[in-house]
């Protein structure tokens, strides 16, 4: 690899890449995305690379190992380009027919997408039910990229919006920008991106920080996983844009330590744009230097918090600090710190490129751009969805999702996993925003959808969540500690006939006081499943406690 020096060699280096390669030439994109890959998609991979060799040097098939295609019900999945042909459950003795059609420009019928209620068949991506009520700005180009080569991501317009962040603009000029496009954090408040950065420039104290929180540890949960792993760069090319706008030359990545194939993808990208030098000193001729350094969690879902995060950078146990110290101001030790996931870094690169009037014009007047989605419950195709801001659920449900399995009818969607909110079926026509859904009592947190049936009980969902917590928990402050535990006992009597009257008032006290005392975000909003399904399904939870007051005075 050659280092570059400025924006005219990144350019030059990108023609080079694209003259090289054929657009007309068959390319054969194999999804290792963690469904596909756990469906041995390698070696599905491995049986592509063995058959085009058997053609030899001049052979006229590439064949790329990529991240998720977001289709993760129907994996392995496989899209054929140019023509974006897909197909779908492929096993490695499909292989050799589907290398030998491709290069006759013919289609394996049997492998496409089949309509499950009336037969019609899809060949093409923008044809198959799942993608083409999609908007996939974000993990759109996952098809075309192999996460392990830096290449892929220059050929497809990677790291020109880092030259024009650089070299065109201020960092009060990049930051105006993305506080233009009222980009607001994916990772679970949805607060005003632009407004944090802002807080961390403005600070006191000439060493800043900007992290990525790749953490993603509540169930239901991979959108961040399916992006990172597929395209580390474009995460990594708005954590650089990001720290020119904020004045920080020091950056982290934090994600979970039991992902190995994430882990291996963010090495290879920090060392290749190192060795390209669009990381490190002097990037891109700019006189900007910044390096960033990669932690890990220690296995427990509440050091994705914030604060707790940041102390576990510094090498501390992850235990939350009091939210009157905001860590914008007073992060990692102690120094101004800016906090965003994966998807909100992912958005900066689109912002700067396409600029903040092209981005505030998708989505709602409070609600802009795109939003990852991971589909999952009761539904016929889960997988990670990308949905303009605004889209109503029905359509992520319905028209993407497939509607409920087993032709059974829905009872409920939640959002937020087990911080997050249940709504009933009937409000399926809300739009995806941060304000209308949370006004709601199902606010979107991360993005993890899960879709429940009729036979869901949900008093056994509000106790598996509380449960979660509790284990999850660091345990250093009593009403998260104690809280928790308590209002999980409480719902368990109710699961297993032993409800009691006056429970519900019990567990509404004991919310009152988790939501009022506890320190951090997880005790706080721990109570959040409980709010809803007492709002939406309360007669539910009380019908079960009436059955255990019945069955205990018949035991008498």
């Amino acid at each position: 690899m050659t280092r570059l020096h400025s924006a005219a060699e990144l350019e030059q280096l990108r023609a080079g890449i694209l003259a090289a390669r054929d657009p007309a030439r068959p390319c054969i994109s194999v999804c290792a995305g963690a469904a596909c890959h756990g469906l041995d998609s390698l070696e599905v991979a491995a049986a592509f690379q063995a058959e085009v060799g058997k053609l030899g040097s001049g052979a006229a098939v590439d064949v790329r190992v990529t991240g998720c295609h977001g289709y993760c019900e129907k994996g392995p999945n496989v899209v054929v380009g140019p023509q974006e042909i897909c197909y779908f459950q492929v096993k490695p003795e499909d292989v050799p027919e589907i290398v030998g059609s491709t290069l006759k420009g013919e289609v394996v019928d049997r492998l496409v997408y089949v309509h499950p209620t009336t037969g019609e068949k899809a060949v093409h991506m923008n044809e198959v039910p799942f993608y083409k009520h999609q908007t996939r700005l974000l993990i759109g180009d996952n098809t075309r990229i192999d996460p392990m080569r830096i290449d892929d991501y220059l050929a497809v317009g990677g790291y020109a919006a880092l030259a024009k962040a650089l070299l065109q603009m201020t960092p009060e000029q990049v930051l105006g920008e993305v506080k233009k496009a009222n980009l607001r954090g994916r990772g679970g408040g949805g607060f005003p991106a632009g407004q944090k950065w802002e807080t961390a420039k403005n600070a006191p104290g000439e060493e800043k920080y900007v992290i990525v929180n790749g953490h993603e540890g509540e169930p239901g949960a991979f959108m961040d996983r399916a992006l990172f792993t597929g395209n580390p760069h474009k995460v990594l090319e708005g954590l650089i844009i990001g720290a020119w706008a904020i004045g920080a030359h020091r950056g982290f990545i934090y994600t979970r330590h039991d992902s190995p194939q994430l882990i291996k993808h963010i090495r290879q990208a920090l060392a290749q744009a190192e060795e390209y030098g669009l990381l490190g000193e002097n990037i891109l001729g700019s006189g900007f230097d910044f390096r960033v350094e990669l932690h890990f969690d220690v296995g427990i879902f509440v050091s994705g918090e914030s604060s707790a995060l940041m102390r576990s950078i510094e090498g501390m146990p992850p235990e939350p600090r009091p939210k009157y110290i905001r860590t914008s101001v007073a992060g990692i030790w102690d120094r101004p710190s800016n906090l965003n996931n994966v998807e909100t870094w992912a958005n900066v690169p689109q912002i700067i490129s396409r600029g903040a009037d092209w981005y505030a014009g998708i989505g709602t007047e409070g609600s802009k751009g795109t939003k990852l989605v991971s589909l999952s419950g009761n539904v016929a195709n889960s997988g990670v969805v990308e949905v303009p801001m605004g889209t109503p659920l029905r359509t992520i449900v319905c028209d993407i999702g497939g509607g409920v399995a087993g032709g059974k009818a829905a009872k409920a969607l939640h959002f937020g996993g087990p911080m997050g909110g249940s709504i009933p079926a009937s409000l399926m026509d809300a739009p995806l925003d941060f304000d209308e859904l949370a006004k709601l009592g199902a606010p979107i947190g991360a993005g993890g959808l899960l879709v429940m049936d009729e036979d869901t009980d949900m008093v056994e969902v509000a106790r598996y969540f509380l449960e979660w917590l509790t284990n999850e928990s660091c345990g250093k402050c009593v009403p998260c500690r104690e809280g928790m535990w308590q209002t999980m006992k409480v719902l368990e009597n109710i699961n297993h006939g032993r409800g009691r009257d006056g429970d519900i008032v019990r567990l509404e006290d004991l919310n009152e006081v988790t939501n009022a005392a506890c320190l951090c975000a997880l005790g706080k909003t721990a109570a959040d499943p409980l709010k809803s399904m007492l709002r939406y399904f309360r007669e539910e939870y009380e019908a079960q406690i009436a059955r255990g007051e019945t069955a205990g005075s018949a035991a008498k």
